[in-house]
């Protein structure tokens, strides 16, 4: 059945950081390039829809982690589309070790767009089938991240979108936003085990765009980011949350 797709991959060390551990950007460009072999495999050409000017946008991912993989692991990702839910599709992800164990799991929420006039299309507008495998479900809809209104946030930097960033869709890509905020950290709190990292996706960024990085405090184990212009349109906002020891379950 092509409802679930599963494939391997090992953490080389141009995918780790300074712990030896994946980097959260690495992992999640893995799980987009699990996601895009499933659509392959389903037999939706990305030139076909390219050339129809229809494209994925990520809404929201919420990501849970027991533990990252560390440098030369393997491991197993699992993914596998839920359905839609009104204009949303929805995409869920397992990662396992090579025994088999969980490591992480993720929810996501995705909507088709037209790219040239930046519209979101309704799922009856995409002309191919794509196999649905709901009866397995990490959880529901996860929340689209907002800042609290009580949690002062303040910059941490400045950076321009450049060509190392954009992919082929001509914007920032999704997995680099990880970066964004993991950047914005000092090295005491980059020690930290990741817990939970959500992020929802206001407005695409592109080629020569400054984005402001702002980001709050650690505070009960969470830190709020926010992406946005100069001239204050948002690009994201997120929140991690982080403790000082591997979670023992999800």
């Amino acid at each position: 059945m092509r409802g679930s797709w599963k494939d391997d991959y090992k953490i080389s060390s141009d995918y780790t950081d300074f712990r030896a551990q994946c980097r959260l950007s690495s992992l999640l460009a893995l799980m987009q390039r699990a996601a895009d072999a499933h659509v392959d495999d389903m037999g939706v050409p990305w030139q076909e829809m390219k050339d129809s000017g229809m494209g994925w946008m990520l809404i929201t991912l919420d990501i849970e982690f027991k533990r990252m993989p560390r440098i030369l692991e393997t491991v197993s990702i699992q993914t596998w589309n839920k359905g839609t839910k009104g204009v949303l599709w929805l995409r869920d992800y397992r990662v396992r070790d090579a025994d088999g164990n969980l490591m992480i799991q993720s929810r996501s929420v995705w909507a088709l767009v037209d790219v040239g006039k930046r519209k979101i299309l309704r799922p009856s507008a995409f002309p191919y089938r794509l196999d649905v495998h709901a009866e397995e479900s990490i959880g529901d809809v996860p929340d689209k991240v907002q800042v609290p209104p009580d949690v002062p946030l303040s910059e941490a930097y400045r950076m321009q979108v450049r060509y190392s960033g954009i992919d082929a869709n001509g914007h920032l890509n999704n997995s680099r936003y990880a970066d964004i905020c993991l950047d914005a950290l000092d090295e005491e709190e980059l020690k930290l085990s990741l817990h939970n990292f959500r992020i929802t996706y206001h407005n695409e960024a592109r080629m020569g765009d400054d984005i402001l990085v702002l980001r709050s405090d650690l505070s009960e184990g969470s830190i709020y980011f926010r992406g946005e212009s100069t001239e204050g349109k948002p690009f994201f906002e997120a929140c991690l949350v982080v403790g000082l020891q591997e979670k023992s379950s999800l």
